[in-house]
């Protein structure tokens, strides 16, 4: 019974029915709920090196707060972390905090009601833009206050495989990849000479979030910063786009990116000599792969210093089931303060979203030098658009995308105007 409560609960948040869903910081009780203080639960991502970082961050607060203790677990196991969140706000029972909230599905998390506008606190929209600074801004929802903090960010690059590069006849030491051209003549080069059975292999599968790892990060980099949506209107139709789609359309007609599915790494196992990830890919490539690490490319070949990526960024968000959420906003604090993000930056390698991160930890880059150039890198991200409908406007790119780059079944930029069209009117949406 309480399992069809929760989904009969959860389908009339997605129809956008809001009685059943909370409330996301408004009125008396949201107020007396700001100040109030003791003890609040948390949730954060299941890897060991968040898991671990988080223990300790939590054993940090409660030794310094035995009368407001925070009580921490993984987020739940499920088909998806947003699925488990999703039914958790329905339900009523999400916990305060969750270090794992997906900028993707905050517009869906708000349009429940479950979310609480972290604005409501005095210092909210200070703190965060003093943190985060610029790219704060890109995580504002739609009516301009911030129902997420900008936490912490994976910026993706081209890592390519030296030894496959090498056996190719190829200089890894100095990879010609900065411009299209120049990437499909190494790629061509890594297949015809035997580095590897593909030059670079995305997931080929139609999810809606596999385009941030193969379309986005190159758009963000062709376009200069342009985000898939912005001012209700798609930028993914425009001449930058459908560079990019061409770019693709060309790896795929060759076979030098497949259309099949790997079931694992395929940069790992050697079934493709380049990947596109982020700094968390170092630790599981250490031992396993001679890697070195680029800019993604762009048509003329900008400077790596102008060059912008896709952030794949995971955020916090405060949920309107918290009761005590004077405490809970203190703890967000605590855990992204200076310290906690350094102690964050050691255990998981990621960059915290931090104005300044190349430079506020030294000492972590003069020991970990491979983290450098993603430290840089972060100054210049592009976070999926913050837009009502967003997963589904995703899915209808991903539809296109699938269709005519990956399989050839349309002309790449006809499907990019027919989508552009779609996403107009879903971005139009409340």
């Amino acid at each position: 019974m309480k399992r069809t409560l929760t989904a009969t609960l959860l389908l009339l948040c997605l129809a956008g029915t809001t009685a059943a869903c909370g409330d996301s910081g408004g009125g008396g009780d949201a107020d007396a709920a700001a100040q109030a203080r003791g003890e609040i639960t948390v949730w954060y991502s299941n890897n060991a090196e968040e898991v671990a970082w988080g223990k300790q961050m939590v054993a940090a607060w409660n030794a310094e707060h035995p009368d407001q203790k925070v009580t921490a677990q993984e987020i739940p196991t499920g088909k998806s972390s947003e699925e488990v969140i999703g039914a958790a706000i329905a339900a009523g029972n999400a916990p305060c905090l969750i270090f794992n909230t997906s900028p993707a599905s905050v517009s869906q998390f708000q349009k429940q009601g479950g979310l609480v506008a972290l604005d409501s606190f005095a210092d909210g929209k200070s703190y965060i833009e003093e943190r985060s600074g610029k790219v704060a801004e890109q995580y504002k929802s739609t009516d301009g206050k911030y129902y997420q903090l900008p936490w912490k960010a994976n910026p993706v690059m081209i890592f390519y495989n030296k030894k496959a590069f090498a056996k190719a006849g190829l200089d890894p030491a100095k990879p010609s990849l900065a411009t299209y051209d120049e990437f499909l003549a190494t790629a061509r080069k890594v297949v015809s000479g035997g580095g590897a059975q593909y030059a670079i292999y995305p997931a080929p599968s139609n999810e809606f979030y596999q385009s941030w790892f193969d379309f986005y990060p190159l758009f963000a980099a062709e376009s200069g910063g342009k985000q898939l949506v912005a001012d209700g209107k798609a930028q993914f139709a425009s001449e930058e786009g459908k560079k990019v789609a061409a770019f693709w359309r060309t790896l795929y007609a060759e076979k030098l990116a497949s259309q099949e599915k790997y079931n694992g790494d395929s940069f790992v196992d050697g079934k493709a000599a380049m990947a596109i990830v982020g700094p968390w890919a170092i630790a599981t490539y250490k031992g396993k792969v001679d890697w070195g690490v680029v800019p993604v490319p762009t048509s003329a070949g900008k400077a790596a210093a102008e060059t912008w990526t896709f952030s794949d960024a995971k955020n916090v968000a405060m949920y309107s089931a918290c009761k005590n959420r004077g405490t809970a906003w203190d703890v967000l604090k605590f855990a992204t303060s200076k310290e906690q993000d350094g102690k964050f930056l050691e255990s998981t390698g990621q960059m915290p979203l931090r104005d300044g991160v190349a430079t506020a930890y030294p000492e972590y880059f003069a020991k970990n030098a491979d983290y450098q150039v993603f430290a840089d890198q972060a100054a210049r991200t592009v976070e999926v658009p913050n837009v009502p409908n967003s997963i589904t406007i995703w899915q209808t790119f991903r539809d296109a995308w699938s269709k005519s780059v990956i399989f050839g079944q349309q002309d790449p930029g006809a499907a990019l105007d027919g989508a552009a069209q779609k996403v107009d009117q879903l971005a139009a949406q409340s």
